[in-house]
């Protein structure tokens, strides 16, 4: 321990505030809790990854985009921002962490977060059913229970997003409904108006025909009186 605080000291008489803050940043636990990951593969049947509420899929932990080892002073001094957002309501603005993870921390709190580590299925009911990030209709906590994507409108549970969207066009399908039946109504009418048209065609062929026929036999009793 005094190691470590001696250390710190160190760094920052040589270096500044933000060469520590930097420094511990990284001794500090990068903030990848697989529980969850675990949980939501087990409780959906869908194989997931980071990427629900991390920048990379990979999670936090490396040299790659929106991983810890490619952060620049400004982007470190976001990620500890963050990881101080202890109680709900704080701007929240991790750069390892995407649109959902930062909206966890917001609505949460890292500390009440850090107690559903154990129950991650807690994280769920904690959350609510308000926030919809994607605007699908879907709930951010279902989302999460259900392994699909809180930011993809078009990932979700089919049956929930076939309902929601039911719903959210239910005029639009009426209108479409209306107009499919009036248009079978009209197609109906002329195939009547065919019908009828072809019946007084022959009707009118047979009055010509007994016309014919009438007048032939009248032509032939003048004929033989």
């Amino acid at each position: 321990m005094w190691l470590v605080l001696k250390m710190i000291a160190f760094a920052a008489a040589r270096s500044g505030v933000l060469c520590v803050i930097a420094w511990l940043s990284f001794v500090t636990p990068a903030g990848s809790y697989p529980q969850y990951q675990t949980f939501v593969e087990k409780h959906s049947g869908r194989t997931v990854n980071c990427s629900m509420c991390h920048v990379n899929d990979n999670g936090p932990v490396g040299d790659g985009g929106g991983q810890i080892g490619s952060l620049s002073a400004a982007e470190m001094t976001r990620l500890n921002q963050a990881r101080a957002a202890m109680q709900p309501g704080q701007n929240v603005d991790s750069p390892i962490l995407n649109k959902f993870g930062n909206q966890i921390i917001k609505k949460l709190g890292r500390a009440n977060f850090l107690q559903t580590v154990s129950d991650p299925g807690q994280l769920g009911i904690a959350l609510g059913d308000r926030d919809d990030l994607d605007g699908d209709g879907i709930p951010d906590s279902r989302e999460f229970l259900d392994g699909t994507d809180p930011l993809n409108k078009f990932h979700g549970d089919p049956w929930l997003m076939l309902k929601n969207n039911m719903l959210r066009y239910k005029v639009h399908l009426l209108l479409a409904a209306v107009s499919i039946g009036l248009a079978v109504y009209g197609l109906k009418e002329i195939y009547s108006g065919f019908v009828l048209a072809k019946a007084e065609v022959e009707r009118d062929g047979l009055n010509e025909k007994d016309q014919a026929e009438n007048a032939c036999q009248h032509g032939k009793k003048e004929e033989n009186p």
